[in-house]
């Protein structure tokens, strides 16, 4: 399975006028269950939780890598087609996620995450299912704001589990326009002394970085569910917004890229809850 094609074509369809519903309290239940279960590497059991809400499980073997995954995914084209993915590394434990909750809104950050969870092993890659003005109603499709959203769950399974994150965002130019790049603990008013190490790498190739632990810093993410519930559990949690030029074929992708990357492998290395 041509694994970045699967999940560029999944995206590739998202429009601020597709439909979109979150899914209900008692498919959030089944969900989480068996998001769990698939977590704890009952992979039977994961699929027989998931099936009755319209979501499978899938071995693939990507051919560009030759690394396998565990894909949670849509069976058909209802309602659970717009609830989001999850990848999930079949070869090793899994260390680190990497979070994309706003797929072509954040223009590249899916492509971001997907080349983080290509490059480095032991990942899990988060994936909204719509794009974030989707649906109808206010804000109904922005899952780092929701905690309703299949999304929001499979990342707080993860959080059980001591898994750390990173949340990939965008943001345009005019936003922000004295920075390349914004770091944050997202609710947290401190991080974790691995994020001055990935401020300091992103600056050392060229990056303006704001640090949102030491200084007051637009877009941080301090109303992010997400950040909030790795709060509650205990787990690390890293909101990180990027300019343009940081994400797809930008001038500083690449740097970004490698600056992540060793983030990653700190993590992989330390393990869950270390």
């Amino acid at each position: 399975m041509d694994l970045r094609g699967r999940i560029l074509t999944y995206t590739k369809a998202f429009s601020p006028e597709g439909a979109y519903a979150p899914p209900d309290a008692d498919q959030r239940d089944r969900l989480a269950r068996g998001i769990g279960r698939l977590l704890d590497q009952d992979v039977r059991e994961a699929d027989e939780l998931l099936a009755p809400i319209g979501l499978r499980v899938t071995r693939l073997t990507d051919t560009a890598t030759g690394r396998r995954y565990d894909e949670v995914a849509a069976s058909g084209k209802g309602a659970s087609a717009r609830w989001g993915r999850l990848y999930l590394n079949a070869d090793s434990p899994v260390r680190w996620s990497a979070q994309v909750p706003h797929p072509v809104s954040d223009r590249e950050t899916e492509s971001l995450g997907l080349r983080l969870l290509e490059d480095n092993p032991g990942g899990a890659l988060v994936l909204a299912g719509a794009h974030r003005r989707a649906g109808d109603g206010d804000r109904v499709a922005d899952v780092a704001h929701r905690e309703d959203s299949a999304f929001h769950l499979m990342v707080v399974e993860l959080q059980k589990r001591g898994v750390p994150g990173i949340q990939l965002h965008g943001f345009a130019e005019s936003s922000a326009k004295r920075y390349d790049a914004i770091l944050s603990g997202g609710a947290a008013q401190t991080a974790p002394g691995e994020a001055s190490v990935l401020a300091d790498r992103l600056e050392e190739d060229g990056l303006r970085v704001c640090r949102g632990w030491s200084a007051h810093c637009p877009l941080e993410g301090t109303s992010n569910v997400q950040g909030k519930a790795a709060q509650q559990h205990h787990a690390v949690f890293l909101h990180l917004e990027l300019a343009p030029d940081g994400r797809g074929e930008g001038p500083d992708s690449q740097e970004v890229v490698k600056a992540l990357s060793g983030l990653l492998t700190t993590w992989t290395e330390e393990g869950p809850g270390n």
